[in-house]
């Protein structure tokens, strides 16, 4: 590899990190009159909203936000969301540099991303990688599956977790998160797309309720020729990967392999949309399940439940 290539890798890193570094917090929890965890954040509104995740500050009694000058601000929790570890603090403070959102819908395996995080304060960390795998669906520490996570090789440590995964452009496409056991040269986030979801709900509302499928899948496209012949209104849906035990999805006859199209009289495009129709549907009232099955088309009766 030339030197020249090197340098331009280099200085897309640095470009990026010093973008976005004064956006990014140190957090510090406190439970109970003792000092419990820490990890990272991301200021992502003007008047003071930071993004983190829901491991970081569940529970706690205290918490303190470090900005990348070194100035300490209490932080008030709105909200979180262990369904999707994720969380959304708040601080009083002038001049703040709200990180710039990208959409995750638009990355790609293979580009390059940089993990930033600000574990002790004022001291910001930068990792660099590619993107390695998408759509992928892990385990929580709820026990709920968090769907779209983004997989990288850009290494992840726990004083991280928290952070903004960024493109090379300084753009956030996802939420570092720490919460599944590290291994070996992966880091993983939770897409930003559906942190910008879940951060609304939680600003507007303090938590979410969603009703639960028990399914595990990834976005892919549908063929046109199935789109076609089956009026389909968008051109793409969520292939099931596993199903869930005792689940809704399995007592309404969905199975490994099906694409799901439809969720009532609305087009499930992609794995987000799912998640804002189910966080609007009512829990326990059936409705209409829109799949394909190989090039069949078929409605099952589903209904979601709270878990």
């Amino acid at each position: 590899m030339s030197t020249t290539i090197l340098d331009a890798y280099s200085e897309a890193v640095i470009a990026a990190a010093e973008r976005v570094n004064p956006s990014v917090v140190n957090i510090e929890v406190h439970q109970k009159d003792k000092r419990g965890g820490s990890g990272s954040g991301f200021i992502f509104t003007p008047d003071g909203f930071i993004l983190t995740n829901s491991h970081v500050v569940h529970g706690a009694s205290h918490i303190e936000a470090t900005l990348s000058d070194g100035q300490k601000f209490q932080a008030d929790k709105i909200g979180d969301d262990p369904d999707t570890d994720l969380a959304v603090v708040r601080i009083t403070a002038p001049n703040l540099v709200p990180a710039t959102l990208g959409d995750s819908q638009g990355v790609r395996v293979g580009q390059l991303v940089i993990a930033i995080g600000n574990p002790y304060g004022f001291q910001c960390t930068v990792t660099s990688g590619v993107i390695s795998a998408l759509g992928r669906s892990l385990r929580s520490q709820s026990g709920r599956l968090i769907d779209n996570v983004i997989q990288t090789d850009a290494a992840l440590n726990p004083g991280n977790s928290g952070g903004p995964l960024i493109t090379s452009h300084g753009e956030v496409i996802g939420v570092n998160t720490a919460v599944i056991l590290p291994a070996q040269g992966i880091c993983f986030a939770t897409a930003i797309n559906t942190a910008k979801f879940v951060a609304g709900r939680l600003i507007k509302d303090g938590k979410i309720q969603r009703g639960y499928l028990g399914v595990a899948g990834q976005n892919v496209p549908v063929h046109r020729v199935l789109v076609r012949g089956h009026h389909l209104a968008a051109g793409s849906g969520i292939f099931v990967v596993s199903i869930e035990q005792n689940s809704p999805a399995q007592r309404a006859g969905l199975r490994e392999g099906d694409i799901v199209v439809e969720f009532g009289d609305r087009p499930v495009a992609d794995i987000d949309a799912l998640h804002r129709m189910l966080t609007d549907h009512q829990p326990g009232v059936n409705t209409g399940l829109t799949i394909l099955r190989g090039t069949e088309k078929l409605v099952l009766q589903v209904a979601p439940s709270l878990l």
